[in-house]
This record gives C-alpha cells, structure tokens and sequence, in this order.
C-alpha cells in the first residue's frame, strides 16, 4: 500500500530541510521550518513538531542566527499554547530561558520574551503575572547581561527572596549612591508587600541586611532608620492590627517621605494586611500612569495579561 499524499509532501518537505541544513542555506532552511510548522499544525502533529523545532533551534544558535532563532522559539511557544497544560512544562520553561540567554538582547527578543510570559501564566501553577521559575530564570539571564534594573523586576515576580536580595545588593554596591542603601531594599519590600509576597519579602530583608557590608545585620536596631521601618512592618503585617500599622507609619514618616512613591504602596499594604479602607479612586498622572493603577487594582483580582501586569511592575520605578 502507497503512503498517504500528505505523509509523502511531509517527507519530500524534509529531505529538502536536511539538504538546506547541509549546505548552511540558513534562509531557505528558515523558510522550510516555517513551512513544516504550518503542516504538522494542520495535522496536530505537535510533538513531533515541537521536536523539530527544538533541533532547529540547536542547530541555528551554534551558527549564531540569532534572528531565525527568535522566529523558530516563536512558533514553539505557539505550539506550547495549543498543548497547554502538559506534564513537561518545566523543562520548556528552562529550555525557553537558555533560549533567551543564547541569542542576546536583540531586537527581536522584547517581543518573544513577552510572548514567553504570557504563555508560561497558563500554566496551573503559573498565575497571571507569569510562571514564578519563568521570571527566576529571566532575572538570572538580565544579572548576568548586567541589566540590572530589569534583573529585579523579573526577580520581584520570582518567589525567590535571597536571589533577589543578592543581585539588590550588588546593585547597592555598584551603582547607587551610600545614601540610597536602604531605599533600594525599601522599595523592593514594599511591593512585594504589594503583591501578597510577605514570606518571600522577609527572606529577601533580611538576606539583604545580612550580606550588605555596610548593614552587615540580620534584626533591629539598625542604623538607618528606613531598615527598621521594614523590619517592624514585616513583623507587623502578620498581627493586622490597624492602629499600630498607623502609629508605625507616623513614627517614621521622615524616613518614608524621602520616596513620594512609598505612599502608594503603604496605601494598598494598609488594605491588604491591616483592613484599612480603600482610599477614594482618583486620576494618577506623572510618575504613577495607567499601568501602575491597574496593577493595584489588580492584586485583589489579577489582570488577565502577564504583558500588563509585567509592564506595571517594570513602571512602578
């Protein structure tokens, strides 16, 4: 009996790929993989075209075509959306990552870093900021690009408080100013308060004042004021009692009035942890944008997008 049509158009499609990989023809191979996409996607052949995929992938990083690597993850993360959930996922969540770190900050990889991010939030155990492992190993790949701004957003999403507290240091250290050592750690805490993160904003204070080498502490009195403000905060948070959480904020004021951005985190902290009221909705403008309101809209009722809710946290700075 004679293959099927469509088994031979499939095996003549790639037969042309493996001799446009033997030649190094990168563009006519690109355009054949594209090809085969489009069929194996007709047939819901997907893990047989995920394989293929992945082995282009290899194939097209070792020849450093970053920009056709780019295009081909695409089209995986395409097809991990259309077999979602499945028992793999992890392992793609760390492939994608080497993925992103082996091409570099091109262009083209915004794109796909946000498309990765969004898929990874369909995952079961993701939530719709993206997958905790997901934004881990994206904060690992901006530290060691040296892109530390974008390291700790990444690394606040993570879940992983002593890895973010070890790369704040080193920012501390390498590029702020001694006066800001504590309000680079004040604004970390504060919104992973925001985002219901009170455990991991623990272990993140107190590896940070441990391995700072102007701190160099673990428990009050610490001095800068700043420092026990947070350390009695994250103490506090568990009690949720309002009047204290009011007279803390009081005594301190001084020191949490060098960041005008700290009244609207302590705003929704008081709402979440200590049941104060929700203050009356009012236009922002200025340093606080649309994208900041609807992130703390949202930590009630998580914004359907990981793209949003990423972009908020990046603009809470």
């Amino acid at each position: 009996m004679s293959e099927p049509k469509s088994v031979r158009g499939v095996s003549r499609i790639v037969k042309k790929l493996d001799g446009a990989l033997e030649a190094q023809n990168y563009y006519e191979a690109h355009q054949i993989y594209r090809s085969i996409y489009y069929r194996y996607t007709a047939q819901k052949n997907y893990e047989e075209l995920l394989e293929m995929l992945w082995k282009g992938v290899l194939y097209f990083i070792e020849f450093r075509q970053q920009t056709i690597v780019a295009d081909l993850t695409s089209l995986i993360v395409d097809v991990l959306e259309k077999t979602t959930p499945r028992a793999d996922h992890d392992e793609w969540i760390k492939k994608l990552g080497d993925i992103l770190r082996d091409i570099g900050p091109i262009v083209e990889r915004e794109a796909l870093l946000t498309k990765i991010i969004k898929w990874s939030s369909s995952i079961n155990t993701g939530g719709k900021l993206g997958h905790p492992m997901m934004h881990k190993i994206l904060g690992q790949v901006m530290w060691f690009e040296n892109n530390l701004e974008q390291a700790k957003h990444h690394f606040l999403l993570s879940k992983d408080g002593e890895e973010l507290a070890q790369m704040l240091v080193q920012m501390s250290v390498r590029k702020a100013y001694r006066g800001e050592i504590d309000l680079i750690i004040a604004q970390a805490i504060l919104q992973q308060l925001c985002l219901k993160e009170a455990p991991t904003a623990q272990k993140t204070f107190s590896t940070y004042t441990k391995l700072h080498p102007e701190i160099s502490a673990e428990q009050p009195p610490f001095a800068l004021p700043l420092l026990n403000f947070l350390a009695f905060l994250l103490k506090l948070a568990k009690s949720g009692k309002l009047e204290s959480f009011k007279n803390l904020c009081d005594l301190y004021k001084r020191s949490t009035d060098r960041d005008p951005s700290y009244e609207k985190y302590l705003q929704k902290i008081g709402i979440l942890y200590f049941g104060a009221p929700a203050p009356p909705a009012r236009s922002n403008h200025g340093l606080f944008g649309d994208l900041v309101n609807q992130f703390f809209q949202g930590l009630e009722d998580e914004p359907s997008s990981s793209t949003n809710a990423t972009s908020a946290v990046n603009d809470l700075d």
